[in-house]
């Protein structure tokens, strides 16, 4: 039975086969862009600077460390120079007016309720709740305010399968059924092709979305992770890209039999806890113990119905099954931006970030992408842009009365993050908006985003004292 198994060391088949070893050039292709990558990844110790900006070692390290020269003495240990100040924020980049349109978002109840997180270099520029959590309870959406993260969850997964890569655990070739033995695929042999990075990319050899409806219909995932043994094959694993759900979820129990511990503590503890996330949770019950969650929302008759988070997705905890608020957010954001090495390191950033296959669909997908995107791929949980020339790391995701996106620009060292709990995409346009201002491309303020906007009129001045307060009149009737 596929489930949470111990490792098992499996034998690989051997291929003496030609025209196996054809189809597989484009998989060894990939694991060639890998590798090199993965060399810099490796489990290191990094030593923390105190505030005297003098590196904590012990004695048996600083013995170690070749002589230095300071203010002409011979000294076994230097200060650390302080880090390089980042680049500078993009004059055009006004985080007031982006609150502002925020706050025009939810005007009226276009949508309910929003959150969203803005970082530069290493730093929080912005973290606020708009509008209501509930249209029949109406509290105001705060910084603290959690929502259902749906598929921005894939990049904890990848980050998280990249800790054990670190530290050892793992390998991005790992096969999958040297963790899980009794996974099977209808095609003989292919299952045993699988591998970490072949799953975190979509690169299992499925069709698009297999199974996702049966998981809508209540299905567990564990009968479903059985049934992609009689799911057909579209390609060899590892040789085409096809967005996945209940096969990305694998990566769970890799996780689970790597460290023999469930992939939501794992989550929790290694990346959750000390990221400083401390609303964050998984699964539906992390969500409805929350201090304050925000309802997903549905339309009616009458206008937004909030609903009772569905379970379903939740079931696949490592594609869709995060929650976090828009404080936790701006944490994930700066981690994912190289100012955390003491959890993710900077060789582990750029090998999750890089990209392992074309999706070029996503060129097409929606205005703003025909008209900024010049290419896009999938690394290992995240997509990877080229956004008018520059490079943008992001992912969207989508679950019943929830909506969210996250974009990452390396080069200019801006973080964005958005959540909102209604069924809506006007919010969308609101990410295509910051990054035109972020990467200083001309555009009409409101070229992606229909609302009503002026200019002058900002949601929240500067000596505000509660960042994510939201002073607007909130009605309970739906409109």
């Amino acid at each position: 039975m596929i489930g949470y198994t111990q490792h098992t060391q499996g034998q690989r088949p051997m291929k003496d086969d030609v025209n196996r070893r054809s189809r597989a050039k484009g998989r060894l292709a990939a694991l060639a862009l890998l590798l090199p990558l993965t060399l810099g990844s490796t489990a290191q110790t990094v030593l923390h600077v105190e505030e005297s900006g003098v590196a904590a070692a012990g004695p048996e390290q600083i013995a170690s460390l070749p002589e230095t020269v300071v203010d002409g003495v011979a000294a076994d240990f230097a200060p650390a120079p302080l880090p390089p100040a980042g680049p500078p924020l993009p004059a055009g980049f006004d985080v007031r007016m982006f609150e502002a349109m925020a706050q025009q978002v939810v005007a009226d109840q276009r949508v309910p309720g929003l959150a969203m997180a803005i970082v530069h270099d290493g730093k929080v520029l912005s973290a606020r709740g708009y509008g209501i959590t509930d249209v029949s309870d109406a509290e105001p959406v705060d910084s603290h305010t959690v929502f259902r993260l749906a598929s921005l969850s894939k990049g904890f997964a990848g980050t998280m399968a990249g800790l054990l890569v670190n530290e050892g655990a793992l390998r991005w070739d790992s096969r999958l059924t040297d963790y899980v033995p009794n996974f099977q695929l209808s095609r003989p042999g292919a299952a045993q092709q699988v591998t970490v990075a072949d799953i975190l990319s979509h690169r299992v050899g499925l069709s698009r979305n297999y199974y996702d409806r049966d998981l809508e219909r209540y299905v567990d995932y564990r009968t479903l992770s059985r049934k992609l043994a009689d799911a057909p094959l579209t390609c060899d694993p590892g040789t085409c890209y096809a967005y996945q759900n209940v096969a990305f979820s694998l990566i769970g129990d890799i996780v689970f039999a790597a460290t023999g511990d469930f992939y939501s503590q794992e989550v929790q503890r290694r990346l959750l806890k000390p990221l400083g996330m401390n609303d964050a949770s998984l699964g539906l019950e992390g969500i409805e113990s929350s201090a304050r969650w925000a309802k997903p929302h549905v339309r009616g008759r009458g206008g937004w119905v909030s609903v009772m988070p569905k379970p379903t997705y939740y079931e696949v905890a490592p594609a869709a099954g995060v929650n976090a608020s828009a404080s936790d957010m701006a944490q994930w954001l700066i981690a994912q931006s190289g100012h955390r090495p003491d959890v993710i390191p900077a060789p582990l950033l750029a090998t999750l970030h890089q990209p392992l296959v074309d999706t070029p669909y996503q060129t097409r997908s929606s205005a703003w992408r025909r008209a900024r995107l010049g290419s896009a791929g999938y690394g290992l949980g995240w997509r990877v842009y080229d956004y008018s020339g520059h490079r943008v790391v992001y992912h969207a995701g989508a679950v019943q009365g929830y909506r969210g996106m996250i974009a990452l620009l390396p080069d200019s060292d801006i973080g964005i993050a958005m959540m909102w709990n209604g069924e809506s995409a006007l919010p969308a346009g609101l990410l295509p908006t910051m990054l035109d201002r972020a990467l200083d491309i001309p555009s009409d303020l409101t070229a992606w985003i229909d609302i009503d906007f002026q200019q002058p009129t900002y949601y929240a001045e500067r000596d505000t004292p509660a960042a994510g307060s939201n002073a607007a009149a909130a009605t309970a009737a739906p409109r």
